[in-house]
């Protein structure tokens, strides 16, 4: 079985026991569909970037909250009762894929060829190679004194 995660953003006003009865009944749900939760993590109130708007009102904060299983590849289509959730401002059912990060990803043979592909100088020796010489600035005393003998 796949691992997923499902990013809950749940309205900021929302009581701790009715959150908790939430996480609980698609934990039930996914459990009865032959499913395992195997983190929950509540990351608070977080502020958005923009509001959302419900009918009850525009949202500008809410509740984040992820839950990490191990369900079947249906398991989307099971979760669409959430849609219909008043407590709810959105959710998104996230798989996890087969990526590798950090340490794991030099240990592999094929990251360590990748690395030593990658050449000894950075993007930064690039720019310190081109001509800085400040053309532009006496571009621009010139002009600024024609304008003054123009003008004067």
């Amino acid at each position: 079985m796949p691992l997923y995660d499902c990013m809950m953003l749940l309205k900021p006003n929302v009581s701790k026991e009715a959150l908790m009865e939430l996480v609980a009944r698609v934990g039930k749900h996914v459990y009865t569909k032959n499913g395992v939760l195997t983190d929950i993590k509540s990351f608070g109130t977080v502020h958005l970037g923009y509001g959302i708007k419900k009918l009850d009102g525009r949202y500008f904060q809410g509740q984040l909250m992820q839950m990490t299983m191990m369900a079947t590849p249906n398991i989307n289509k099971e979760l669409h009762y959430l849609n219909k959730e008043d407590r709810l401002l959105r959710w998104l059912l996230v798989k996890h894929r087969d990526i590798k990060y950090g340490m794991e990803f030099l240990t592999e043979e094929d990251g360590k060829t990748e690395l030593s592909s990658l050449s000894g100088s950075s993007i930064n020796d690039e720019w310190d190679k081109e001509d800085d010489s400040d053309d532009d600035r006496d571009i621009y005393d010139e002009e600024q004194e024609q304008k003054k003998g123009l003008d004067g």
